[in-house]
């Protein structure tokens, strides 16, 4: 094991490196603790332990792994994030933990109010964990592609389906793999090595975009990749790997921060190729 890691961005980092030599156990922690953030800085060891499914000593075990005395000492770095978030921001999660439980006698007004809610705080989220690097290097690519192809199956199929349609209407050439008739690999086959994919994955991880995506990143073909964990195994073969955590309502996720980032890419792109085209 390296030098202990100092920040909550190092040892995300860490885990992210060390997760394929982890025990099945700490593989399980691992990916708790990714998904959980804010849970892991407000609870203790037996909620958290509970929450994850494990034995609390698990947790100490995890730590240990990653060079601390115990988990309390992993735990701050979690904690301390927080406290250099805005104070807005950190109210505004101890308000929805608070009124987003579950509700037997949730009404339709109240369920959208809770969504709304919610995500508005995942947007702040958002614009909290998205570094101007990763979209100006995702920019770069798009930018430089004769093509993109975007790949996302059942919830990220939206997303997908949303690229394509946007980077058509800036005038990119744009292609939708949608696997119909099951002819992935044949759409996929068609991505040229001066083109890019943009991969929309979410757990548990579908076959068929990890499929396409691996085969065109074994080409040499750059990959843009949304997801919602750095333990996503699409993660370690990206040039570019946005983590979104969208809003979580009674177990339904909603996709408002993910669009927002995709809106945000394909808008920059057309900035991008309309200055360059008043330039040349």
């Amino acid at each position: 094991m390296n030098a202990v890691p100092q920040t909550l961005a190092d040892l995300k980092s860490a885990i992210a490196d060390q997760h394929s030599v982890l025990s099945k156990r700490l593989r399980q922690v691992a990916q708790y603790v990714m998904d959980n953030p804010n849970a892991i800085a407000f609870g203790t060891v037996a909620v958290i332990a509970k929450d994850a499914s494990v034995h609390p000593s698990t947790l100490v075990r995890f730590a240990n792994a990653f060079g601390y005395s115990g988990f309390s000492e992993m735990q701050r770095l979690f904690q301390q994030k927080l406290i250099q978030e805005s104070p807005s921001y950190t109210e505004r999660i101890r308000i929805a933990r608070e009124e987003l439980g579950d509700d037997s006698r949730d009404t339709p007004l109240q369920l959208l109010s809770q969504f709304a809610g919610a995500s508005a705080v995942a947007l702040d989220q958002l614009c909290e964990s998205i570094s101007e690097e990763d979209l100006e290097r995702a920019v770069d690519i798009l930018a430089a592609a004769e093509a993109t192809h975007v790949v996302g199956v059942r919830r990220a199929f939206v997303v997908a389906t949303y690229f394509a349609y946007a980077l058509r209407h800036i005038d990119r050439r744009a292609y939708l793999i949608d696997g119909v008739g099951g002819m992935y690999a044949e759409q996929g086959g068609a991505i040229g090595k001066r083109d890019a994919i943009i991969a929309t994955s979410f757990h548990p991880y579908a076959p068929e975009t990890q499929d396409v995506a691996k085969a065109a990143v074994e080409r040499g073909v750059p990959l843009i990749l949304i997801t919602d964990s750095q333990l996503s195994p699409l993660a370690a073969l990206a040039s570019v790997c946005f983590v979104v955590r969208d809003a979580e309502v009674h177990g339904f996720r909603a996709l408002g921060s993910t669009l927002c980032l995709a809106q945000a890419l394909s808008i920059s792109l057309a900035y991008r190729v309309d200055k360059q085209t008043v330039a040349g």
